[in-house]
This record gives C-alpha cells, structure tokens and sequence, in this order.
C-alpha cells in the first residue's frame, strides 16, 4: 500500500481531477486512507447533473444549422461541461467522461447537431464508473457515433466498415489482433441500425442476410451484443483497455508487466471500470517517484485547474472556449477518429505562449488579444489565504508545493522571492505593503509560467 502523505494525495488529485484548491487538498487529506478518499469521494456515484437546456431534446433540423442555433448550442454545451469540471469537487466523473469522449472520438463538424452529441456525453457520464462492455455495446449503436463512423448508411449488402476497422483498432483489441476479413464479417453484423432524429433503430431489411459469418475464429449468426461480448472474450481487450488507461493516468511508456495485471482484475470484474480504477490508484505502480510531474497537461485541465487553482468562484467560460480553440482542444471537435494524440503534442513554440497568456488573463483580466475576461484574481486576499502570506521566504515555499508537481530549482525559486519583493527586503516584506498588488500579480504570473507548471 503506497505511503499516505501530502505528496502522494496531490499526485492522486493531479491525475483524477481538473486541478485542485488549497481547500480541495485539505479536505482530501482528511479522509486519512487512499480507500476511503476513492470509496467517499473520487468514485463515488454521483446523482446526473441537470441537462444544459431543453435543446437536447429538439429534433434535429437542418433549419437550426442555416439559423446558427447548432453553433450557439455548442457553445452553451462547452460551457455547461466547463463547468461540472471546475465544480467537481473531489470527483472524478467528469475526468473519465473526458477520457472516454476521446476514446471514443467523434467530431461535431461531422454529427453536427449537439443533440446528438449530448446524448453521448451523457452516455459516458452513465458508464463512467460503470461496465465498458456494456458502454460498447450501447456506443455502437449511438445516434453519434452511427453519424460519425457512417453506420448510418451501412447496409448488410454493401457494409460501410469504417465501424468495425475503429471497433477492433481503436475502442477494443488494438492492432495486430485482428484480420481483414474480420473487419469485413463483423461490418455486416454492425449494419441495419438507422438514425431518426434523436434514436437509433433497427431495420431488419438493411441487415445481413448471410446465415452466419466468421469472426476472429467463432462461426454464428451475431447480433451487435453478441459481437460485442466475442470481442471481449479475446486476451487483447482487456490488455488494449488497461493500457489506455494507464497512459492516460500513471505514465505514457505503460509498465507491460503491469498491464496483464489490471486486464486480470479487468476481466475477473467482468469489465466494470470501478474495480480497475480502485486498483490502480492504491497500487505501488501510481506512486512511482519518477511519474510524478510527468504528465503534460491538457489545454482543458490546464485552464480548469488554474481557475480552481486561484479559487476563481466564477471563471470565464468564454475565456476557455476561445482558448480551447487556441490550444488545439475544442471540447467535441477532436482531430480525427483516433482523438487528441496528447503529452508531447500539446506543447510547441506556439500553444506554449497561449498557455502562458490564458493563465496570464487570470490575473490581469485581459486575454492574450486584449479582450476583457471576468473571474480575475483578488491577489492580496488570495495570498493572505495561506498561512505564511507575511514570510516572503516561506510564502514562495507554500506557493510552490500546491502550484506545482514538484519542486523548482533553486535558481527559479530564487528568481521567484526576486519577483515578489520586486526591490522590497525580505524582512519589510507585507502584503499589507502599498503597491504589493502588482507585486503579487507579477509574482503568480511568473509561477504560472514555469515549465513546471505545465505538468502534473
């Protein structure tokens, strides 16, 4: 069982939530054991949050694309999500919700109505902590995804198969498990369901006629479930789904070793997710030193976290959803089918700066392009919520361990009392100083804006 220590709870926090407060930390190490903070808390099964508006359960029209209702649409959902992120608590829901719309990619270019989409999002939200192959077999048959993979248009006769390549490379097996011509057999099982408006239904005139077909080795007359429940009776799809999950949670080079360990609890829980995450956050392998700070943070978690970080009680969705553009992560627009590659290819000379500009707009109140945001940070009552906010020394000490995965060398630290003080004596250092305001703006700034701070 790893250590319980402050080190340990903020590594647990950085990799489970969208960021944390001073508060959220505190309130984490109360629970006084890693099982009772999961069983309490960060899995715990929380009530469905409220829908963002009525819209989600409009028909779609191609009226409320040509009237631009679809796009304001969008934007209200971005918003909403931003915001079950920040106000997440100590729960983990929306991070896994995240986790499974890239996953499962799909584009809002190509489904177009955020009915659609909504209806996914809350889908994963259902089986967040739930049974991934029941969420298989419900995802395949999704009005999104339909839409997205062009299930839509598949019939027995003549399958699309963009589903069944995706299904076996990307959701479930991974490559080097399957054939070809498993791919084909299993389109025409996938094929007959069509989209009407919100719902998918079967039409058993545009499914296979064939009395059965052959898939990875078994000869039947499959349906989507029992497909399904094939493709996760193979070896590969626990080993495929454990992996995924450890580089999205512990480190991007998965411990092999480690992994036929999580697909054995993955497969004797028959696939429920919770078991799995439960194991993997109180094992020894999470807490390994060299993974801590060793994860880039996405442009969602690094806006999020910095907004809780400052305690914002009312961030800037606007903000984020400008910026979400920026740095390459619209929430319901990922790259392609495969979703956002991610670690190394969030950052470059580019999306660097943004970052530093986005996390700069909560401190002076402007964006990088000179647009006002709201949600601006107070400094000095900020500063004096911790409690050595008037020991220059150990204020710069306090601000470091919560704002980042790991210590700064002692030249940066250095670098950082200098900012802070700008000229002041350490020893005549107040925050009831006239003029520290701007000091302690130039101060967090500089703190946001460490290398280290983009990783958790």
């Amino acid at each position: 069982m790893p250590v319980w220590n402050a080190s340990n709870v903020g590594h647990l926090l950085n990799r489970t939530l969208f960021g944390y407060s001073k508060g959220d930390l505190s309130l984490a190490q109360g629970y006084g054991t890693f099982s009772d903070l999961l069983d309490l808390a960060i899995l715990k099964d929380n009530p469905a949050p409220s829908a963002p508006n009525t819209w989600i359960n409009t028909v779609p029209a191609a009226s409320q694309t040509t009237s631009g209702e679809t796009g304001t649409w969008y934007r209200e959902f971005n918003y909403w999500w931003f915001n079950l992120m920040h106000k997440e608590g100590l729960n983990m829901r929306e991070k896994m919700v995240l986790f499974l719309h890239n996953h499962f990619s799909n584009e809002r270019d190509k489904v177009v109505y955020p009915q659609n989409m909504y209806a996914q999002n809350a889908l994963f939200r259902k089986y967040a902590f739930g049974n991934f192959k029941q969420l298989v077999k419900e995802i395949s048959i999704d009005p999104s995804m339909l839409i997205y993979l062009d299930g839509n248009n598949s019939r027995g006769s003549a399958p699309n198969e963009n589903y069944a390549r995706e299904l076996m490379e990307l959701f479930t097996m991974g490559i080097g498990n399957y054939t070809e011509t498993d791919i084909k057999q299993a389109a025409k099982v996938l094929s007959g369901w069509q989209v009407n408006g919100l719902t998918a239904t079967f039409v058993a005139s545009r499914w296979y006629t064939e009395a059965s077909v052959t898939v990875l080795g078994k000869t039947a007359k499959f349906d989507v479930n029992s497909l399904i429940d094939h493709i996760f009776s193979q070896k590969a799809t626990a080993e495929f789904i454990s992996r995924k999950l450890y580089k999205e949670f512990v480190y991007y080079k998965p411990n092999e070793a480690f992994i036929q360990q999580m697909a054995t609890v993955l497969r004797s829980n028959n696939y429920e997710i919770k078991p799995l995450l439960k194991f993997l956050f109180t094992s020894e392998e999470f807490y390994t030193p060299g993974y801590i700070g060793s994860k880039i943070k996405n442009p969602t978690e690094l806006m999020v976290g910095a907004s809780k970080l400052l305690e914002l009680p009312t961030p800037d969705y606007v903000n984020m959803y400008e910026m979400s553009k920026v740095l390459q992560m619209q929430l319901f627009q990922p790259p392609n089918v495969a979703g956002w590659p991610g670690q190394r290819e969030w950052i470059s000379s580019t999306t660097y700066s943004y970052r530093g500009g986005f996390t700069d707009s909560l401190i002076t109140g402007k964006r990088y392009n000179g647009v006002a945001v709201t949600g601006k940070l107070v400094p000095v009552p900020y500063a004096q919520t911790f409690n050595n906010s008037e020991k220059a020394v150990e204020f710069v000490d306090d601000v470091c361990l919560l704002f980042l995965a790991f210590p700064p060398t002692a030249k940066k630290k250095a670098f950082l009392l200098e900012t802070l003080l700008a000229g002041t004596i350490v020893k005549n250092y107040s925050t009831y100083l006239p003029g520290v305001n701007v000091n302690l703006q130039q101060f967090f700034k500089a703190v946001m804006r460490l290398p280290e701070f983009q990783l958790c």
